[in-house]
């Protein structure tokens, strides 16, 4: 929602002031579709050719998260922390049913509790995996650390790679403004013999090339890849609660020690409160 009264701002804002400032749109509405042909066919095309179909895909479908948000939200950290709570009470009373509620997560009474999480891929590839990795070197939690930190890594970079795209669309499309601009006035220099009020518009025209590119880059399509750079570190920060509990775990830390270092490193917006977490949790203990 706030996305799409970002961009209705920007769009009355500019065209506002320039309509109360005694602007005319004809000239801008006559050459805009040529102009957007250019500019933005261009940057399409530019864009395909920097990307893969994967990342292009990618990219397309993440521009979604530019209006919907992160994916996890405040209630989604809670119950991340009643699901490891759980699986961290199982590891300490028994590493055999650990076991078995890891290797098949699908089929674990504990997942099936919390089905958005059990959905997300990364979410129980990075669970189970770093907790499988835990069992096998629980006297090294430094060396399962670095493994995770790395693979948090590159999952990060991974998930960026939205962003830096539509930033590279955003820094290019000034400059293919200019090249729209400089086609024309080139049309213009082929009709210098006509009189003023014809090259006055034909001149008009070819500006709006130049304000069309800056105008998408600053105005638009900069500020998309601001949010989803944005985004995409909130959704990050659910997966280093994650690793922030389990390695908390390995250094022999009580569960509740463990649970409340993930609760303080959440995001002071998605953090759940004390005494809330409390009481999720006594309910989690009663089998509730």
């Amino acid at each position: 929602m706030l996305g799409l009264i970002g961009i209705a701002v920007v769009i009355v804002m500019v065209f506002g002031g320039y309509l109360a400032a005694g602007g005319k749109m004809g000239i801008i509405l006559k050459s805009l579709p040529f102009e957007m042909m250019m500019i933005g066919g261009a940057a399409v095309g530019a864009f395909i050719i920097s990307n893969d179909g994967a990342a292009a895909k990618h990219t397309v479908i993440d521009i979604g998260k530019v209006f919907k948000g992160p994916k996890w939200k405040g209630p989604d950290y809670q119950n991340l922390l009643c699901l490891l709570f759980e699986l961290l009470k199982v590891a300490k009373s028994s590493p055999v049913v650990l076991e078995e509620h890891i290797e098949n997560p699908e089929d674990s009474a504990i997942f099936k509790k919390y089905p958005k999480i059990l959905k997300d891929r990364n979410s129980i590839e990075l669970i189970c995996d770093t907790l499988r990795s835990a069992s096998m070197n629980y006297d090294d939690p430094h060396q399962v650390e670095e493994v995770l930190e790395k693979r948090l890594e590159s999952n990060l970079h991974h998930s960026m790679h939205s962003s830096h795209a539509l930033q590279t669309v955003a820094d290019g499309l000034p400059a293919l403004g200019i090249v729209a601009a400089v086609l024309g006035v080139i049309k213009t220099m082929g009709s210098i013999d006509q009189p003023p009020e014809v090259l006055g518009r034909l001149i008009g025209g070819a500006l709006v090339g130049t304000f069309l590119g800056v105008f998408l880059a600053y105005g638009l399509v900069g500020p998309f890849a601001s949010k989803l750079k944005a985004v995409t570190e909130d959704e990050a920060a659910f997966y280093n609660m994650i690793r922030d509990v389990i390695i908390a775990s390995l250094f022999n830390h009580g569960v509740n020690i463990c649970i409340e270092v993930g609760r303080q490193s959440a995001p002071s917006h998605y953090r759940p409160n004390y005494e809330t977490l409390e009481a999720a949790l006594r309910e989690v203990k009663s089998g509730r």
